[in-house]
């Protein structure tokens, strides 16, 4: 049977080891999401449909303080909004300067406040986070020449909780070259089911752009739609050049991830992120701060 398990994480701004699970929706933590009826139904793009209906009446307002003294969410770091439902207290944004963007030019800035994994490459018999896989670029970008300029390249996963700021941003400046929109259905996105399911981020549905940047070359920047976020609504528009910590994108409602893929040699994770990940721990982090580093020149 599928079991939810506590997922072990580092949180950086704090410097200590906690735990993450949602007890109140424990099919978020399956570990074999597809032996569990309830994630076989909430992984339909119709299921994503009747709960964001419901989620954007005036009656699901109602979740809406137990949810923050629950998780303990700061509310202080955002806008001061009355939030007519639960849906617009998802989609809530922070007071301006309460996340800064790292400025220096060769040290790349969280686009998401979430949980990451990373590695300087990824070798073809890696077995972890995605079992008998190995995040492999054509896959998760849908073809081989689009997969092309990232095989061996650093790649960096993060995943979005439900109580987090749900909003994604550029990690620096640059021009979208190229996008697509691949996939369906809605599995949940956390390491333990990935294990146990391990094509979840090749199925689920996701949003592709290519990014050419300034300082660390181009990116391939997938945001993957999880359980009950089937939603991806695109904020800036992609003709237009975009500037590090702009507004990239939203996701609606629940859980969600993000894989970057760079290409070899322009850039590699954080330390603490590549230290965390062997140890199979994500690193917590707060949008805008840094992710990586440009490689040095030779």
């Amino acid at each position: 049977m599928a079991k939810p398990l506590p997922l072990a994480v580092w949180d950086r701004h704090a410097g200590r080891l906690i735990e993450e699970f949602m007890d109140d929706h424990p099919s978020t933590y399956e570990s074999r999401p597809r032996r569990s009826l309830n994630q076989w139904l909430e992984s339909e793009p119709l299921y994503d449909w009747l709960l964001a209906a419901y989620q954007n009446t005036h009656r699901s307002a109602r979740q809406i303080e137990p949810f923050i003294r629950k998780h303990k969410i700061e509310m202080s770091e955002f806008k001061p909004v009355i939030y007519r439902s639960f849906a617009e207290f998802f989609d809530r944004e922070f007071r301006p300067g309460a996340r800064t963007f790292v400025a220096a030019s060769n040290e790349m800035a969280a686009f998401a406040e979430a949980r990451y994994f990373g590695w300087n490459r990824l070798d073809a018999g890696q077995q972890f986070p995605v079992k008998g896989h190995s995040l492999g670029a054509e896959q998760i970008l849908g073809n081989q020449n689009r997969a092309a300029p990232f095989v061996g390249g650093p790649v960096l996963l993060a995943r979005l909780s439900p109580m987090d700021y749900h909003h994604v941003h550029y990690p620096d400046d640059g021009l979208t070259l190229d996008s697509a929109r691949l996939g369906r259905s809605l599995w949940t996105v956390n390491w333990h089911a990935l294990q146990n399911q391990p094509d979840i981020l090749f199925r689920n549905e996701r949003q592709i752009d290519i990014l050419e940047t300034k300082n660390f070359g181009r990116l391939a920047f997938v945001e993957v739609g999880a359980m009950s976020v089937g939603r991806i609504v695109q904020v800036h528009p992609r003709e237009t050049a975009f500037q590090r910590g702009e507004e990239k994108s939203v996701f609606k409602f629940g859980g969600s991830a993000v894989v970057v893929f760079g290409e070899p040699g322009k850039w590699r994770p954080a330390d603490d992120i590549l230290e965390h990940t062997a140890q199979s721990v994500e690193t917590l982090i707060r949008l805008g701060d840094t992710i990586g580093l440009r490689a040095t020149q030779s």
